[in-house]
């Protein structure tokens, strides 16, 4: 199969996910400093997010471009990937209102678990699909990077029940981690 419908629906899911986080944004109360610092928490989950999402787009992308070929699973499975994405508008909506209580806060830590592990079971599909195309294979290795991401996320979950804004600060380090594309892929492709 093509890939290049994968990627288009891809890339059409995460521009309504990005939109549906900022149009969910409130306004200030009123037109005032203080009331424009009382949205900078939500502001900040908002940021969070975007950056979050974006960095699974950007992977996803790179991951993509060492594709040549994707077959039914692939498509089931990138599915589910964009399944715990779309979850991310109503986390991120439901942790301002409620002024990052710990269920929201540690919900949003297992949105990202689910994003993590769809994203590693998308990698694992489309090097089933393709076992002549080694480039990403050798490229995505031993995975250690996505490893201690996951398990940064999985530990934040319960770390939300005793403070949210430790969660928030793992959450936070692990969109750090990432925040540089992941290069392993691009080098192979160079090579």
């Amino acid at each position: 199969m093509d890939k290049g419908r994968l990627e288009a629906f891809t890339d059409g899911v995460v521009a309504i996910i990005i939109t549906i986080m900022v149009l969910d944004l409130k306004l200030p109360a009123r037109p005032d400093f203080p009331s424009f610092i009382a949205t900078t928490p939500t502001l900040a989950g908002y940021a969070l997010s975007y950056v979050n999402v974006g960095i699974f787009w950007n992977n996803h992308h790179h991951m993509l471009h060492a594709t040549r070929r994707i077959n039914g699973t692939v498509l089931w499975v990138n599915l589910l990937l964009l399944f715990a994405l779309s979850l991310v508008p109503f986390d991120i909506k439901w942790m301002g209102q409620s002024e990052f209580a710990a269920l929201p806060t540690a919900a949003y830590g297992a949105v990202l678990v689910l994003a993590s592990a769809a994203y590693w079971l998308l990698e694992r599909a489309i090097i089933h699909a393709d076992p002549a195309n080694a480039r990403l294979a050798d490229a995505v290795g031993g995975e250690r990077k996505g490893v201690i991401s996951a398990v940064i996320y999985a530990l934040a979950i319960p770390l939300a029940f005793l403070d949210p804004w430790i969660a928030v600060g793992l959450y936070a380090l692990v969109a750090a981690m990432w925040f540089i594309p992941d290069r392993r892929i691009e080098s192979r492709m160079k090579a």
